[in-house]
């Protein structure tokens, strides 16, 4: 099945002669939660903004549902709804009309019972004869959302949701997310909370520098790029690993009084059973252990600083 967005060999060049884009290819698959995750200035905003048609790339092709996105804008951008991090919403004019309106922009005639769907599952129905300008941030958030899916696309992209909101809010927008899978919405979200993405993503995209430095299943990137750590709390501090024990990754924090050795989960042999003994022979005690598993912001930084 061809993917529902195909990016190839995407640029952007602005005047001043910074290239925000470097040759970008990425495919995203129909029905799954991508998330794209790159430090400030990375180029995840130019990304999605050029894909969107907000940006007119420099070079490169984008398709939409089999939609040229350049020569054939107005079909492909039927199928994108875009929340964007900014919250651009008409001062006076309700909640309800707000949907409403954003449906018509893209010609479809009107549907009460679509926008009353939407305003109940991001539990805005209370609030729909409210102008925007008396909503809380949070509401004002889930009214973007709102807005983006009032006509129907089959891709949505979550530029920073949670950004500046709180954490009941954020996990609430999780639930959101999870449900419009289960629709069968195919979601982009780029975001700064990297446990949003370990939450909710199938797959994980990495841009720094206007470049995709790697794109990966999550569960496959945190397996192959996963570590594990064994923290010993030593009964006495050392000053140095000893001699006997430097073929082991082991460094020693804490003032010493803590050892940790860094080994692959999924190798043959992780190790341990025969640094236990190396310690013991070596008069190295400990009197606590326990295994910490790194996260998706353990790789994620780890990628950024390889980049």
């Amino acid at each position: 099945m061809a993917p529902i967005l195909s990016v190839r060999n995407l640029e952007k060049t602005y005047d001043g002669g910074f290239q925000a884009l470097k040759s970008v290819s990425l495919d995203i698959e129909k029905g799954e939660v991508f998330a794209l995750l790159g430090p400030n200035g990375a180029g995840k905003t130019t990304l999605i903004s050029t894909i969107c048609g907000l940006v007119r790339p420099s070079a490169g092709s984008i398709t939409v549902g089999g939609h040229n996105a350049l020569t054939d804008f107005r079909a492909a951008r039927q199928l994108i709804g875009l929340v964007p991090q900014e919250m651009p919403l008409a001062p006076f004019e309700n909640v309800a009309d707000t949907v409403a309106f954003t449906r018509g922009l893209f010609g479809l005639k009107p549907n009460p019972a679509l926008i009353e769907s939407v305003l109940k599952d991001l539990t805005l129905w209370d609030k729909r004869k409210s102008m925007t300008m008396a909503l809380s941030g949070g509401m004002k958030r889930r009214l973007l959302v709102a807005k983006a899916l009032a006509h129907e696309p089959k891709i949505l992209f979550l530029d920073e949701p949670t950004a500046g909101v709180d954490v009941e809010l954020r996990h609430d927008m999780w639930r959101i997310v999870g449900n419009l899978k289960a629709q069968g919405v195919t979601i982009i979200l780029t975001t700064h909370y990297i446990e949003e993405a370990e939450e909710m993503a199938d797959r994980v995209g990495v841009i720094n520098k206007g470049e995709i430095i790697l794109v990966e299943e999550k569960t496959e990137l945190m397996r192959k790029l996963g570590r594990k750590l064994l923290t010993l709390s030593l009964t006495e501090p050392l000053s140095a690993v000893p001699e006997n024990l430097c073929r082991y990754d082991l460094t020693l924090e804490n003032d010493g009084n803590n050892l940790t050795y860094t080994y692959d989960t999924h190798a043959e042999r992780t190790g341990i059973t025969a640094l236990l003994t190396d310690l013991s022979k070596a008069g190295v005690h400990f009197h606590d252990l326990q295994t910490d598993q790194s996260s998706l912001e353990d790789i994620f930084v780890d990628l950024v600083k390889r980049g």
